[in-house]
């Protein structure tokens, strides 16, 4: 008998059409509080979240379109319509930022792997709580002047920005992997 929060995780999926509301309040809390609880080497707490929502998306929009026309000044104005538009695909966007450190037993790989899993905790918490998400890196995710719009400094990348609210329609269906194709026993 599979144990309920397992089959929960098996159900996990990514919602890539969602509307408000988004979590908010004490749900939100928790919800941060979930991915909080990542695996963390040494406790560095290597990550820090940017919350965005309301008239910010439309800023966040801005800052897209201008970062990306100063990276590229030829790009259509349809393209740049594009960039400015993306962020308004949910109410809430979370942008998760990986903030490493040297460290003499904790290499960045180690640090940057802790912020994955408090993303794919982050994910879970909002499906668990009746709301649905959308990781989205792309190249905006490593483009310096929306880096710089948002206030990264030295050290710090975005390691996805993560759509958030209630989802609209039904999940895609996602087949069972083989186990099999990904586990080999070693002797």
């Amino acid at each position: 008998m599979t144990h309920p929060v397992t089959a929960f995780m098996l159900e996990r999926n990514s919602m890539p059409a969602l509307s408000a509301p988004a979590p908010t309040g004490a749900v939100l809390g928790s919800i941060f509080q979930a991915a909080l609880r990542a695996p963390d080497h040494g406790k560095l707490r290597p990550w820090r979240y940017l919350t965005v929502n309301g008239e910010a998306l439309y800023k966040l929009g801005n800052l897209f379109a201008e970062s990306s026309r100063a990276d590229d000044p030829t790009i259509s104005v349809e393209q740049e319509n594009k960039f400015r538009k993306m962020p308004l695909r949910a109410p809430m966007i979370v942008v998760a930022i990986a903030k490493t450190q040297a460290h003499h037993k904790i290499p960045e790989i180690e640090q940057l792997i802790s912020l994955g899993a408090g993303v794919g905790y982050l994910l879970l918490a909002l499906q668990a709580e009746g709301f649905g998400g959308m990781w989205r890196t792309g190249p905006l995710a490593y483009n310096k002047g929306v880096h710089k719009g948002l206030g990264l400094v030295e050290g710090e990348r975005i390691v996805g920005f993560l759509y958030i609210g209630t989802p609209e329609g039904k999940a895609k269906a996602i087949p069972q992997n083989n186990t099999d194709d990904f586990i080999t026993p070693w002797a």
